[in-house]
């Protein structure tokens, strides 16, 4: 189904269309909310507002192509409203965002009253990062979409990631030790 079809379809309360929507476009959302380290409260008010932005502003769409970069641009907004009332707090950095930080002009982006901490924030981000993808699988994916998808389910990680859902929790447990084991030599390494 094209963007304008499931754009007509929702406009006539097809429910389907809307939950294919939800369905195609969430992680998007929750990976644009994430790297502004919002309690998960704050994280789901984020992507419910830019839902609503978007029934909000469905029969004015002139270009349904865009409608993905559409609802990440506005994710993130809905995120640095929120993060914005909530001024100095910690955030960590986003994966994607920690390589590009340099390249952001001052005061965009994350909002942090100490320059320092953001500088430390993003490279504790860009270094647990890095530490990831240098993991095997399914270390690696599972913590990508427990990033991705933090409010998801243990039935649905595990189904995400096409394991028993008895082996997810025993398997998180085994990667966060990798991962700790991982971090904690690289810092005791000069």
């Amino acid at each position: 189904m094209s963007d304008q079809h499931t754009i007509d379809a929702i406009l006539v309360d097809d429910q389907a269309a809307w939950d294919e929507l939800v369905t195609r476009f969430e992680g998007l959302l929750w990976s644009a909310v994430r790297a502004y380290d919002l309690s998960a409260a704050d994280a789901a008010d984020a992507v419910q507002g830019t839902w609503l932005r978007l029934l909000e502003s469905l029969h004015t769409i002139r270009d349904p192509d865009r409608i993905g970069p559409w609802l990440f641009t506005t994710a993130k907004r809905e995120a640095s409203l929120l993060s914005r009332r909530h001024r100095g707090e910690r955030l960590v950095a986003d994966p994607a965002d920690a390589e590009h930080a340099h390249l952001a002009p001052a005061g965009a982006g994350h909002a942090h009253a100490d320059p320092a901490l953001a500088v430390l924030s993003a490279d504790e981000g860009r270094r647990l990062w890095q530490a990831v993808d240098e993991m095997q699988e399914p270390c690696r994916s599972l913590f990508r979409l427990m990033a991705t998808a933090p409010d998801a389910g243990v039935h649905q990680l595990a189904g995400r990631l096409g394991m028993p859902r008895g082996s997810y929790g025993p398997t998180r447990g085994r990667c966060l030790n990798r991962l700790r084991t991982l971090l904690t030599a690289r810092e005791a390494t000069p």
